[in-house]
């Protein structure tokens, strides 16, 4: 698998950390968080910034237990700044030595997003799927047409990595294989598919000029609504459209 993460998240020593009446002890950039936990995916780093008057440390571990010897930033004053980069899955603890009041987890998780609710917007709404994926860009759900028996998807943003594979979790009551994939109307035979008891997993690949990504399957299960009711022999077609918003 890979990891397409490559994002720095800074987090802030405010003012007054030092001391154990402080409203606070960090602040997280990314989300405006003051606990100190902040979640990222395989591959991020986090920068610490001292914005605080005295100089602190960034030591992984717990005041509790003491240093755990994977990361210590040492003293750095205000004004500086210490980063580490995460390369495993974990939760990772981590405190000032010197203030041992300001404690923080970061926690890494594999890098896989979620298109929730697939199939909302279609028939009863009822009939609902999670749809996971690891990619460079991220992907949005576009349109459901049930009459193309089509799911339309578009991606935002910018590429994160050079790294333009696209690992793609499908469940089989959503589409089922065996499969044939077109990218930009073309076959592909290089995709890889794995079935693992009711869920495909696709990884294929692509590029940053990908414009659209077809996956043809042979069933549907459940139906999206009474209206499919007549489509449990016929395939369904997934589109995948790949426009890409640049300047996001």
């Amino acid at each position: 698998m890979h990891a397409f993460a490559e994002n720095t998240y800074v987090v802030k020593i405010p003012t007054g950390a030092a001391s154990p009446d402080a409203p606070y002890f960090w602040q997280s950039v990314k989300d405006g968080g003051t606990d100190g936990v902040v979640k990222i995916l395989i591959g991020d780093t986090i920068k610490w910034q001292n914005a605080d008057t005295a100089a602190h440390t960034v030591t992984s571990g717990s005041a509790a237990d003491g240093p755990d010897n994977l990361f210590d930033s040492g003293l750095f004053p205000p004004g500086g700044s210490f980063s580490h980069t995460y390369d495993e899955i974990g939760n990772y603890p981590y405190f000032c030595i010197v203030h041992p009041w300001m404690e923080g987890t970061i926690i890494v998780t594999a890098g896989y997003s979620i298109i929730p609710q697939v199939g909302k917007s279609v028939g009863q709404g009822d009939t609902l799927f999670d749809v996971e994926y690891k990619f460079n860009r991220l992907l949005e759900i576009s349109s459901i047409d049930v009459e193309q028996k089509s799911l339309t998807f578009n991606v935002v943003g910018n590429p994160k990595s050079d790294n333009h594979n696209l690992e793609l979790k499908l469940d089989s009551k959503l589409i089922d294989g065996p499969f044939v994939i077109l990218v930009d109307d073309k076959k592909i035979n290089n995709a890889n598919v794995q079935k693992i008891e009711n869920l495909s997993i696709l990884e294929i690949p692509l590029n940053d000029k990908s414009q659209t990504l077809t996956i043809i399957g042979t069933t549907i299960v459940p139906e999206f609504g009474p209206l499919v009711m007549l489509t449990l022999s016929i395939s369904i077609v997934a589109i995948i459209t790949l426009s890409k918003k640049f300047g996001i």
